[in-house]
Order: structure tokens, then sequence, then C-alpha cells
């Protein structure tokens, strides 16, 4: 009998967590706000995102605007609020953008990181036979639709000599893929940290393969093409992204510090949340939204559009703004190395 998580609940906060996650989950609103002034920012956050990592670096201290932050469960419905105006911008991964770019939604690219992909993983129990991608066929694995695990699985397929065909998906979001992982009702979980760290710190998995080398690490920041077009907001936009690439460098020096303001804010053991931030989010460097950023989410775009899970061609780079890069590196600079194995 496979052990099973212990304690279980603890995941249960994951659904609300930052990270390159997409799906279908539904949204929830929250009403903090900080700062002073005339203008308010609208920000779209997911729980221990933009907000939490602002916060413990002291980035919102002497804001001469009001942000307003809007909890989001996951990148899809916050993309959904950036469309309908809700949200003037917001954080997501590097799938949600090419499925709201798909829908044709009202959205714009204007900041990214670089990160590895170490924590983007295809887990498998501890006691699977498996022992690489191309014994997948005709496994079952589980997976949330339109997420950057989607797009791992598929990509980690290809690379072995397999397609999406060859496997029996299991659409399931993060909840109900650890209940199947867990009793052995699918075979692997195409998942992200801080998933991956959970399942690994709880000795409960292995990780199969990752999507370093195979995905682009990328995350963005997304804002709405309204608020581009107000000077006044532009002007906060470019102040707030400034202080969360700030932020930013402050964890690559305060990995501990952060890890027990994440724990705090998400419900993660600190052992999970400091394995996590090694092994992902310490990794990210900010970089400029360019050609080479567009050509790759362009292929990510491409590769649903060819499997069906997008319904029209995309034009990515119509969904980009260059004009806040200033003299960030190129957005193939390596990334900071992961600690963690």
């Amino acid at each position: 009998m496979r052990r099973r998580l212990a304690p279980a609940a603890l995941l249960l906060p994951f659904a609300l967590l930052l990270t390159a996650c997409g799906g279908n989950a539904s949204a929830g609103t929250g009403t903090d706000t900080d700062g002073k002034g005339s203008l308010t920012l609208n920000v779209g956050d997911q729980k221990g995102g933009s907000e939490a990592i602002l916060r413990a670096a002291g980035e919102l201290d002497n804001l001469d605007y009001k942000i307003k932050w809007s909890t989001f469960t996951s990148g899809p419905p916050l993309l959904e609020a950036v469309n309908a105006k809700a949200v003037d911008i917001g954080g997501v991964g590097n799938t949600p953008p090419v499925f709201a770019a798909g829908a044709d939604s009202k959205i714009t690219v204007v900041a990214a990181w670089h990160g590895t992909s170490k924590g983007d993983a295809i887990l498998v129990p501890n006691d699977s036979k498996l022992t690489g991608p191309a014994q997948l066929k005709g496994k079952s694995v589980a997976v949330a639709q339109g997420s950057s695990a989607n797009y791992q699985l598929v990509a980690s397929l290809r690379k072995a000599g397999l397609g999406l065909g060859d496997v029996k998906v299991k659409y399931l979001q993060p909840a109900d893929a650890l209940a199947a992982f867990t009793s052995g009702k699918v075979d692997a979980w195409a998942v992200w940290d801080p998933y991956t760290s959970q399942i690994l710190q709880a000795k409960q998995g292995r990780v199969l393969t990752t999507g370093d080398g195979i995905t682009n690490g990328l995350t963005f920041q997304v804002a709405a093409p309204g608020a581009l077009k107000d000077k006044k907001k532009v002007a906060a936009i470019n102040d707030y992204l400034e202080r969360l690439r700030r932020a930013y460098k402050w964890v690559y020096s305060h990995e501990p510090e952060w890890a027990k303001v994440w724990a705090k804010e998400t419900g993660l053991p600190e052992d999970v949340a400091l394995a996590a931030v090694k092994r992902t989010y310490t990794t990210r460097v900010a970089v400029a939204v360019d050609q080479r950023l567009i050509a790759s989410e362009q292929e990510i775009a491409d590769t649903f559009t060819g499997l069906k899970l997008i319904p029209r061609k995309v034009d990515f780079g119509d969904f980009t703004d260059a004009r806040f890069n200033g003299d960030l590196p190129p957005s193939t600079t390596t990334p900071r190395p992961s600690e963690t194995d």
C-alpha cells in the first residue's frame, strides 16, 4: 500500500499559489490596498505571489499611487480579469497567455523572467517501474489542461518520440490530480513547483523527467491594453515592474527569509517552501520581452493549435509590448543555478 502524504491537507492551499499554473480554476478577489495618491493600479495576483514578495522585500513602501490587489486561483481567470479591464496588470506563467491570445483576449505581455524548469516535472510513485518518458506509452498521466505542465508533458513526449495520443491523459486540477496520484489511479503526474517539492520532500514520489532544457522557463507580467494607453498608469506600471525586479533580486540573498514568508502566506511547510524557492523561484532573472521570447511562445501556441486545444492560429507578437525592457538582458539569459537537485 502506498503511503499517503502526511498531512495531505497541506497540499490543499496549493491551488492558490503563484507559479506557471493554468487550468480552469475559479477566481477569488481580495481588496487589500497599498500606497496613497489619486491613481489606483489594479493588480492581479496569486496567493503567495507578487504582493507577498514585494512586501517581504520592503518594496511596497513609499508608493505615490495606490495598488489594489485582487487574488486569483490561477493564471487563466486572472487573464480573464485583465481582458475585462478589471485588472491593469498581473503575473502568470508561460502558457496561460497563449490560451488567452487564442481566445482573442485583450492582453499584453509587458515583462518577463527566465528561470530553470526543474520544478516542472513528470512525477511517478516511488515504486513505479518507469525510468524514462518513452515508457509512458499507454500509461495514464494527470495534468491540468492549459497549464505550463500541459506543454511540458507534450514537449517531453515529443522528445521521447511520442505524441499526446500515445498516453492516457487525465485532465485534472491539482487537488484532484494529487488524489489520483497518491491513490495509484494514475501512473504519472505532470505538475509544477511547489507541488513537485511537496511530493519529493514527503518522499511520496520521484522525478521521471523535468522541463529543464525542454520548456522555456518564462513567467510574465501581463497588462490590459487600455491601461497601456493611460500615461499615468503607464508610469505606475513602470514603477511597479522596477519594484518587482528589485524584490526578486532581494530573494537571491534572502532565501530562508522569503521561504518563511511564503510558507506563512500559503500554508506550505517551511522545508517545502525553501526547497521550491531554491529549485525554482530564485533561479528567475528579469529579461527583455524580445523576438526570441516571442518565437519561444509562438512555438507553444503553434503546438496547442496543432493539437486543436487552441481554436485558431495565434501571432503571439501581437500580444507583447517591449516598452518596459530598458536595459534588461535578452530573454535567453541563463537563469541563476538551482540549489536543489
